[in-house]
Protein backbone atom coordinates (compact mmCIF):
# COMPACT_ATOMS: atom_id res chain seq x y z
CA UNK A 1 0.00 0.00 0.00
CA UNK A 2 2.93 2.19 0.44
CA UNK A 3 2.94 6.03 0.62
CA UNK A 4 0.12 8.35 -0.37
CA UNK A 5 -0.93 8.93 -3.95
CA UNK A 6 -3.69 11.28 -5.96
CA UNK A 7 -6.14 7.94 -5.18
CA UNK A 8 -5.29 7.59 -1.74
CA UNK A 9 -4.29 11.14 0.46
CA UNK A 10 -3.65 9.05 3.11
CA UNK A 11 0.06 6.74 4.04
CA UNK A 12 -0.54 3.44 4.49
CA UNK A 13 -0.14 2.54 8.24
CA UNK A 14 3.46 1.41 7.78
CA UNK A 15 3.93 4.44 6.20
CA UNK A 16 2.99 7.07 9.10
CA UNK A 17 5.32 5.73 11.51
CA UNK A 18 5.60 9.84 13.23
CA UNK A 19 1.38 9.15 13.38
CA UNK A 20 0.03 9.41 17.36
CA UNK A 21 -1.00 5.56 17.76
CA UNK A 22 -2.90 4.72 21.58
CA UNK A 23 -2.66 1.47 22.47
CA UNK A 24 -5.50 0.89 25.01
CA UNK A 25 -4.57 -1.83 27.56
CA UNK A 26 -0.75 -1.76 26.70
CA UNK A 27 -0.16 -3.70 30.24
CA UNK A 28 -2.01 -6.75 29.67
CA UNK A 29 -0.74 -9.91 27.08
CA UNK A 30 -1.68 -8.27 24.00
CA UNK A 31 -1.54 -4.80 24.45
CA UNK A 32 2.21 -5.22 25.68
CA UNK A 33 2.96 -7.10 22.94
CA UNK A 34 1.84 -4.93 20.08
CA UNK A 35 3.18 -2.03 21.90
CA UNK A 36 6.68 -3.62 21.73
CA UNK A 37 6.16 -4.38 17.61
CA UNK A 38 5.06 -0.68 17.28
CA UNK A 39 8.12 0.55 19.28
CA UNK A 40 10.40 -1.90 17.35
CA UNK A 41 9.11 -0.75 13.75
CA UNK A 42 10.13 2.93 14.86
CA UNK A 43 6.71 4.04 15.55
CA UNK A 44 7.62 7.93 17.42
CA UNK A 45 3.92 8.61 18.87
CA UNK A 46 2.89 5.51 20.70
CA UNK A 47 0.37 6.73 23.50
CA UNK A 48 -0.76 4.54 26.56
CA UNK A 49 -2.38 4.99 29.79
CA UNK A 50 -2.43 2.88 32.89
CA UNK A 51 -5.62 2.90 34.64
CA UNK A 52 -4.90 4.83 37.23
CA UNK A 53 -4.31 7.21 35.05
CA UNK A 54 -7.65 7.05 32.48
CA UNK A 55 -10.34 4.80 33.31
CA UNK A 56 -12.09 3.52 29.79
CA UNK A 57 -15.20 2.71 31.52
CA UNK A 58 -15.80 6.34 32.37
CA UNK A 59 -17.60 7.90 29.21
CA UNK A 60 -16.24 11.75 30.17
CA UNK A 61 -13.17 10.67 30.97
CA UNK A 62 -12.25 8.78 27.53
CA UNK A 63 -14.16 11.47 25.38
CA UNK A 64 -11.55 14.02 27.38
CA UNK A 65 -9.01 12.30 26.50
CA UNK A 66 -9.58 11.19 22.37
CA UNK A 67 -10.48 15.13 22.27
CA UNK A 68 -6.87 16.22 24.46
CA UNK A 69 -4.73 13.55 22.44
CA UNK A 70 -6.40 13.25 19.30
CA UNK A 71 -5.02 10.08 17.62
CA UNK A 72 -4.88 8.81 14.38
CA UNK A 73 -4.94 5.38 15.20
CA UNK A 74 -6.22 3.25 17.81
CA UNK A 75 -5.60 -0.41 19.08
CA UNK A 76 -8.74 -1.16 21.02
CA UNK A 77 -6.20 -4.80 23.21
CA UNK A 78 -8.23 -3.57 26.62
CA UNK A 79 -10.52 -5.55 28.45
CA UNK A 80 -11.95 -7.26 31.51
CA UNK A 81 -10.91 -10.83 31.32
CA UNK A 82 -10.78 -14.00 33.39
CA UNK A 83 -11.00 -17.40 33.46
CA UNK A 84 -14.09 -19.31 33.85
CA UNK A 85 -14.50 -18.95 38.14
CA UNK A 86 -14.08 -15.52 37.60
CA UNK A 87 -16.48 -15.42 34.45
CA UNK A 88 -19.28 -17.03 36.78
CA UNK A 89 -18.52 -15.45 40.20
CA UNK A 90 -18.69 -12.21 38.65
CA UNK A 91 -20.81 -12.07 35.21
CA UNK A 92 -21.97 -8.45 35.42
CA UNK A 93 -18.54 -6.81 36.20
CA UNK A 94 -17.35 -9.01 32.70
CA UNK A 95 -20.59 -7.85 30.89
CA UNK A 96 -20.95 -4.23 31.85
CA UNK A 97 -17.04 -3.33 31.52
CA UNK A 98 -16.38 -4.93 29.03
CA UNK A 99 -19.55 -3.11 27.01
CA UNK A 100 -18.77 0.40 28.66
CA UNK A 101 -15.14 0.16 27.42
CA UNK A 102 -16.05 -0.80 23.82
CA UNK A 103 -18.84 1.76 23.55
CA UNK A 104 -16.72 4.35 25.19
CA UNK A 105 -13.63 4.23 22.35
CA UNK A 106 -15.27 4.00 19.55
CA UNK A 107 -17.80 6.25 20.00
CA UNK A 108 -15.18 8.82 20.95
CA UNK A 109 -12.97 7.64 18.12
CA UNK A 110 -15.97 8.74 15.96
CA UNK A 111 -16.47 11.90 17.89
CA UNK A 112 -12.78 13.35 17.85
CA UNK A 113 -12.19 13.65 14.22
CA UNK A 114 -8.68 12.65 14.21
CA UNK A 115 -9.12 8.97 14.08
CA UNK A 116 -8.07 7.14 10.61
CA UNK A 117 -8.48 3.77 11.65
CA UNK A 118 -9.26 1.58 14.85
CA UNK A 119 -8.63 -2.10 15.34
CA UNK A 120 -10.99 -3.80 17.65
CA UNK A 121 -9.74 -7.17 19.24
CA UNK A 122 -11.79 -10.12 20.46
CA UNK A 123 -11.69 -13.39 21.08
CA UNK A 124 -12.37 -17.11 19.67
CA UNK A 125 -14.87 -16.84 22.52
CA UNK A 126 -16.87 -15.09 20.43
CA UNK A 127 -18.05 -18.65 18.48
CA UNK A 128 -20.69 -21.07 19.30
CA UNK A 129 -20.05 -24.35 21.62
CA UNK A 130 -20.69 -26.43 19.08
CA UNK A 131 -19.27 -24.44 15.53
CA UNK A 132 -18.15 -26.92 13.06
CA UNK A 133 -14.18 -27.32 13.04
CA UNK A 134 -12.33 -25.88 11.69
CA UNK A 135 -14.34 -21.94 13.14
CA UNK A 136 -14.43 -20.00 9.83
CA UNK A 137 -15.77 -16.09 10.26
CA UNK A 138 -19.01 -16.97 9.03
CA UNK A 139 -20.05 -19.28 12.32
CA UNK A 140 -20.59 -16.06 14.39
CA UNK A 141 -23.90 -15.79 15.81
CA UNK A 142 -24.73 -19.36 14.79
CA UNK A 143 -25.49 -21.22 17.62
CA UNK A 144 -25.28 -20.56 21.79
CA UNK A 145 -22.44 -19.92 23.39
CA UNK A 146 -20.39 -21.63 25.97
CA UNK A 147 -22.39 -20.85 29.10
CA UNK A 148 -19.21 -20.41 31.23
CA UNK A 149 -18.23 -17.59 29.39
CA UNK A 150 -20.90 -15.99 27.94
CA UNK A 151 -21.08 -12.37 29.69
CA UNK A 152 -17.53 -11.49 27.99
CA UNK A 153 -18.05 -13.28 24.59
CA UNK A 154 -21.67 -11.27 24.66
CA UNK A 155 -19.48 -8.27 25.03
CA UNK A 156 -16.54 -9.48 22.47
CA UNK A 157 -19.65 -9.73 19.83
CA UNK A 158 -21.10 -6.29 20.59
CA UNK A 159 -18.09 -4.97 20.19
CA UNK A 160 -17.70 -6.69 16.56
CA UNK A 161 -21.35 -5.42 15.32
CA UNK A 162 -20.53 -1.95 16.90
CA UNK A 163 -16.82 -1.60 14.37
CA UNK A 164 -19.29 -2.95 11.79
CA UNK A 165 -22.19 0.10 12.37
CA UNK A 166 -19.60 2.96 12.84
CA UNK A 167 -18.64 1.71 9.69
CA UNK A 168 -21.96 1.20 7.68
CA UNK A 169 -23.48 4.22 9.37
CA UNK A 170 -20.50 6.95 9.87
CA UNK A 171 -17.71 5.42 7.61
CA UNK A 172 -15.66 5.08 9.94
CA UNK A 173 -12.92 2.54 9.34
CA UNK A 174 -12.69 -0.03 11.99
CA UNK A 175 -11.86 -3.71 11.74
CA UNK A 176 -11.89 -6.63 14.26
CA UNK A 177 -9.82 -9.35 14.77
CA UNK A 178 -10.52 -12.51 16.74
CA UNK A 179 -7.45 -14.32 18.11
CA UNK A 180 -7.22 -17.93 19.03
CA UNK A 181 -5.72 -19.20 22.35
CA UNK A 182 -2.44 -16.86 23.23
CA UNK A 183 0.59 -17.12 25.12
CA UNK A 184 4.19 -15.23 25.63
CA UNK A 185 5.13 -12.79 28.20
CA UNK A 186 2.89 -11.07 30.00
CA UNK A 187 0.88 -13.94 30.37
CA UNK A 188 -1.60 -14.69 33.38
CA UNK A 189 0.56 -17.71 35.80
CA UNK A 190 -1.99 -17.21 38.77
CA UNK A 191 -2.48 -20.68 40.01
CA UNK A 192 -6.21 -20.56 40.13
CA UNK A 193 -7.61 -18.81 36.96
CA UNK A 194 -4.85 -19.13 34.78
CA UNK A 195 -5.71 -20.87 30.67
CA UNK A 196 -4.18 -24.27 30.37
CA UNK A 197 -0.69 -22.98 28.66
CA UNK A 198 0.71 -20.75 31.65
CA UNK A 199 -1.09 -23.29 34.47
CA UNK A 200 1.07 -25.96 32.77
CA UNK A 201 4.73 -24.21 33.28
CA UNK A 202 3.73 -22.99 36.64
CA UNK A 203 2.57 -26.51 37.90
CA UNK A 204 5.93 -28.43 36.58
CA UNK A 205 8.28 -25.40 37.12
CA UNK A 206 7.28 -25.54 40.77
CA UNK A 207 7.61 -29.56 40.67
CA UNK A 208 10.92 -29.43 39.63
CA UNK A 209 11.72 -26.74 42.49
CA UNK A 210 10.69 -29.01 45.40
CA UNK A 211 11.65 -32.28 43.70
CA UNK A 212 8.52 -33.51 43.64
CA UNK A 213 8.18 -37.12 42.47
CA UNK A 214 5.44 -36.45 39.61
CA UNK A 215 2.73 -34.01 38.24
CA UNK A 216 -1.07 -34.71 37.54
CA UNK A 217 -2.96 -33.41 34.76
CA UNK A 218 -6.68 -33.61 34.61
CA UNK A 219 -8.37 -35.52 31.83
CA UNK A 220 -7.06 -37.98 29.09
CA UNK A 221 -5.00 -35.65 27.35
CA UNK A 222 -6.60 -35.93 23.90
CA UNK A 223 -8.66 -32.69 23.12
CA UNK A 224 -6.91 -30.51 20.43
CA UNK A 225 -5.40 -27.37 20.89
CA UNK A 226 -4.17 -24.15 18.93
CA UNK A 227 -1.83 -21.92 20.64
CA UNK A 228 -0.37 -18.67 18.95
CA UNK A 229 2.64 -16.73 20.61
CA UNK A 230 1.22 -13.27 21.19
CA UNK A 231 4.23 -12.04 19.19
CA UNK A 232 2.33 -13.25 16.21
CA UNK A 233 -0.51 -11.55 16.99
CA UNK A 234 0.94 -8.42 17.14
CA UNK A 235 2.65 -9.13 14.06
CA UNK A 236 -1.14 -9.54 12.83
CA UNK A 237 -2.44 -6.72 14.24
CA UNK A 238 0.03 -4.26 12.61
CA UNK A 239 -0.57 -6.14 9.02
CA UNK A 240 -4.02 -5.59 9.70
CA UNK A 241 -4.21 -2.26 10.33
CA UNK A 242 -1.91 -1.74 7.12
CA UNK A 243 -3.83 -4.02 4.84
CA UNK A 244 -7.44 -5.04 5.91
CA UNK A 245 -10.87 -2.36 6.05
CA UNK A 246 -13.52 -4.62 5.60
CA UNK A 247 -16.69 -5.28 7.27
CA UNK A 248 -16.31 -8.33 8.50
CA UNK A 249 -14.20 -9.44 11.31
CA UNK A 250 -10.64 -11.52 10.66
CA UNK A 251 -9.99 -14.95 12.42
CA UNK A 252 -5.90 -14.62 13.65
CA UNK A 253 -4.73 -18.48 14.71
CA UNK A 254 -1.51 -20.83 13.90
CA UNK A 255 -2.97 -23.21 12.04
CA UNK A 256 -1.30 -25.58 13.65
CA UNK A 257 -2.99 -28.28 16.58
CA UNK A 258 -1.61 -30.61 19.30
CA UNK A 259 -3.21 -32.39 21.76
CA UNK A 260 -2.63 -31.15 25.54
CA UNK A 261 -0.79 -34.68 26.20
CA UNK A 262 1.37 -33.38 23.37
CA UNK A 263 1.90 -29.91 24.82
CA UNK A 264 1.80 -30.89 28.59
CA UNK A 265 4.81 -33.53 27.36
CA UNK A 266 6.70 -30.15 25.85
CA UNK A 267 6.10 -28.10 28.77
CA UNK A 268 7.84 -30.71 30.78
CA UNK A 269 10.88 -30.57 28.70
CA UNK A 270 10.94 -27.12 28.35
CA UNK A 271 10.73 -26.36 32.10
CA UNK A 272 13.36 -29.26 32.59
CA UNK A 273 11.06 -31.17 35.08
CA UNK A 274 12.49 -35.11 35.47
CA UNK A 275 9.36 -36.70 37.38
CA UNK A 276 6.23 -38.58 35.71
CA UNK A 277 3.78 -36.96 33.87
CA UNK A 278 0.00 -38.40 35.32
CA UNK A 279 -2.93 -38.42 33.11
CA UNK A 280 -6.55 -38.27 35.83
CA UNK A 281 -8.90 -39.54 33.33
CA UNK A 282 -11.54 -39.03 35.77
CA UNK A 283 -11.95 -35.27 35.27
CA UNK A 284 -13.22 -34.16 32.24
CA UNK A 285 -11.61 -33.14 29.31
CA UNK A 286 -13.49 -30.03 27.79
CA UNK A 287 -14.05 -29.40 24.15
CA UNK A 288 -12.54 -31.95 22.01
CA UNK A 289 -11.09 -29.83 19.36
CA UNK A 290 -11.02 -26.09 18.99
CA UNK A 291 -8.72 -24.68 15.85
CA UNK A 292 -10.17 -21.28 14.30
CA UNK A 293 -10.10 -21.22 10.19
CA UNK A 294 -6.97 -18.45 9.32
CA UNK A 295 -7.20 -19.39 5.66
CA UNK A 296 -8.69 -15.25 5.28
CA UNK A 297 -5.89 -13.46 6.19
CA UNK A 298 -3.44 -16.16 5.33
CA UNK A 299 -4.75 -15.40 1.75
CA UNK A 300 -3.97 -11.75 2.46
CA UNK A 301 -0.31 -12.59 2.54
CA UNK A 302 0.49 -13.13 6.77
CA UNK A 303 1.45 -16.01 8.31
CA UNK A 304 2.60 -16.72 11.71
CA UNK A 305 6.88 -17.23 12.44
CA UNK A 306 7.05 -18.61 16.04
CA UNK A 307 7.06 -22.08 16.42
CA UNK A 308 5.48 -23.70 19.72
CA UNK A 309 8.93 -24.55 21.30
CA UNK A 310 10.75 -21.77 20.22
CA UNK A 311 7.54 -19.62 21.76
CA UNK A 312 7.63 -21.97 25.26
CA UNK A 313 11.18 -21.44 25.71
CA UNK A 314 10.94 -17.86 25.28
CA UNK A 315 7.97 -17.74 28.04
CA UNK A 316 9.55 -20.05 30.07
CA UNK A 317 12.47 -17.78 30.67
CA UNK A 318 10.02 -14.76 30.66
CA UNK A 319 8.00 -16.60 33.56
CA UNK A 320 11.39 -17.33 35.99
CA UNK A 321 12.68 -13.53 35.45
CA UNK A 322 9.76 -11.93 35.64
CA UNK A 323 7.21 -13.89 37.97
CA UNK A 324 9.61 -15.82 40.07
CA UNK A 325 12.08 -13.64 41.16
CA UNK A 326 9.38 -11.20 41.94
CA UNK A 327 8.45 -14.00 44.48
CA UNK A 328 11.75 -13.80 46.07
Amino acid sequence: MGTATAADPHPSFLADKDAKVFVAGHRGLVGSAVLRRLLSLGFTSVVVRTHAELDLTRQADVEAFFAAERPRYVVLAAAKVGGIHANSTFPADFIAANLQIQTNVVDAALRCGSVRKLLFLGSSCIYPKFAPQPITESALLSGPLEPTNEWYAVAKIAGIKMCQAYRIQHGLDAVSAMPTNLYGPHDNFHPENSHVLPALIRRFHEAKACDAPEVVVWGSGSPLREFLHVDDLADAVIFLMDQYSGLEHVNVGSGSEVTIKELAELVKEVVGFQGKLVWDSSKPDGTPRKLMDSSKIQGMGWKPKIALKEGLVETYKWYVENVVSDKK
